[in-house]
């Protein structure tokens, strides 16, 4: 692998570029799902190439091929720096980068039992007897179950010196159940939405979800919302179930803080940004006790945007994002951090796979626990509504003004969780909202959700990032009630 990298180095210097690196990546997957008691998605695939960023008169090119002979790297090469001088006649400036040290090193993501070397008929029949369970409650009309694991290696080889080795591991899984009853459809899900949860680690994780304890009780609600009162429409007391406010991270702080964003360079999928550069360190972003980092590093947890070395090899780092309600920073790379007269990228620089060029893309976004204990935020609130799971969400092409639902909601009276309420929804102004925040659940209650489907760029890449949240409370919230066939 090493010889083909530094091939591939060796070949763009002498071809004429500045700066080279490469990152070849050998992908594996395998994706299993149930649907009513069948097997609905059974593929397993694998994917090995190479891809070359070529820095060439002041300008990028990238090439990637799955070509892994010498004279295939050595062709790449070339190619990635034709492409970086045919683009340096439509430059606007001279790409300058920010300086960074060179890394000899290697790194694996933790796991306990990796789930490709675990029988295929076990992972199956665990699906199955989790669909059946659904199934076996009343009104319920559609089950499914899935289990989803990724295993990455990459060597990342630059030109100023870096070879960097990693290997991730990454499982998720979840359950869900729909109820379709009098032309209204209700659906539960565990532990989460849109496929469930995910992180890094092996089949530990399924095993800690434990989906057949949780598969009655999903049925059971999907079921039991059918005659749920109607959602209030207020406004009024907020509060948030963990995996809610995770993708309200993504959606209003996450995405908004890409500095490719900011700049203009990135708006083909979902938009540029409201946090223009004179934002920064001036805006009163949320409350005094809202406190968002961007964290890769490992020590704050197995999640979806964690690593050792970005995809330029700069390390792993905790940014401030909101600081004490105060907006305090951006993603950005080696190229964007420059633009912005940082001394250093952020290391937020990934790819999806090794024909994709990498771009600047969430790490773990995480809301920072408070001090409440969940049992006494809920008696310390009079009047509320609690939503749990995202069902559907909406948000500008700014990032200001969102509007979500979820499959839950509970109404609070008297300190006390009541009755339970269906097609829940809230909107804002992403701001304003976080400004209203002032309760935020402890440490004991904050888990870091994984989002594995964000997408962004043209052509898309699909990756996963982590957001960490725990149940939170937020004042003065427009609530409503979502149309019930959505």
């Amino acid at each position: 692998m090493w010889d083909l990298c530094t091939n591939a180095l060796d070949t763009a210097r002498l071809r004429g570029a500045t700066y080279a690196d490469v990152r070849m990546m050998h992908l594996r997957q395998r994706d299993l799902t149930t649907k009513n008691g069948q097997v609905g998605t059974l593929a397993q695939s694998e994917s090995i190439g190479i891809g070359i960023r070529a820095l060439a008169h002041g300008a990028w090119g990238f090439a990637s091929t799955d070509r892994l002979t010498r004279e295939g790297v050595s062709a790449c090469a070339g190619e990635a720096v034709s492409i970086a001088k045919a683009s340096s006649l439509a430059k606007r400036g001279d790409v300058e980068m920010v300086p960074e040290d060179a890394y000899v090193d290697s790194w694996q993501s933790p796991f306990r039992k990796d789930p490709f070397e675990l029988p295929l008929e076990n992972q199956l029949a665990l699906l199955l007897a989790a669909d059946a369970e659904m199934r076996r409650i009343k009104g319920v009309t559609l089950t499914e179950a899935g289990l989803q694991f990724r295993k990455i290696d990459s060597w990342f080889a630059s030109s100023i010196g870096s070879r960097i080795h990693q290997r991730k591991l990454i499982t998720g899984c979840g359950i869900a159940a729909t109820s379709f009853q009098g032309g209204e459809i209700q659906k539960r899900s565990y532990p989460n939405s849109f496929g469930g949860q995910h992180a890094l680690g092996g089949y530990e994780l399924v095993e800690s979800l434990d989906l057949l304890k949780h598969a009655p009780r999903v049925g059971e609600e999907a079921a039991a919302l059918h005659s749920a009162a109607q959602c209030l429409e207020k406004t009024g007391t907020l509060i948030l179930g963990g995996s809610q406010l995770g993708l309200q991270i993504h959606e209003s702080v996450g995405h908004p803080i890409e500095l490719d964003r900011v700049l203009g360079q990135e708006a083909n999928f979902a938009g540029t940004s409201f946090l223009t550069l004179d934002q920064l360190n001036k805006l009163r972003y949320g409350s005094d006790i809202v406190n968002v980092v961007a964290d890769a590093r490992l020590e704050h947890g197995a999640g979806l945007g964690s690593f050792a070395y970005d995809d330029e090899g700069v390390p792993a780092q905790c940014t401030d994002i909101i600081k004490d309600g105060q907006f305090r920073g951006y993603l950005s790379n080696r190229e964007t951090a420059h633009l912005i007269g940082l001394k250093r990228s952020s290391g937020t620089m990934r790819t999806e796979s090794w024909n994709r060029l990498p771009i600047i893309r969430m790490t773990n976004i995480s809301l920072n626990p408070g001090t409440w204990d969940f049992d006494d935020l809920i008696a310390d609130t009079d009047d509320a509504i609690l939503m749990e799971t995202n069902r559907s969400w909406s948000i500008d092409d700014r990032r200001y003004q969102f509007q979500f639902s979820t499959e839950m909601g509970w109404e609070i009276k008297g300190g006390k969780k009541t009755r339970m309420l269906k097609n829940p929804s809230y909107s804002g102004i992403t701001t304003e909202f976080w400004n209203s925040c002032d309760a935020i659940c402890s440490r004991d209650h904050w888990t870091l959700w994984g989002t594995p489907n964000c997408g962004k760029g043209q052509p898309m890449q699909t990756m996963g990032t982590g957001h960490g949240a725990a149940p939170s409370r937020f004042r003065n919230v427009k609530i409503g009630s979502a149309f019930s066939n959505q």
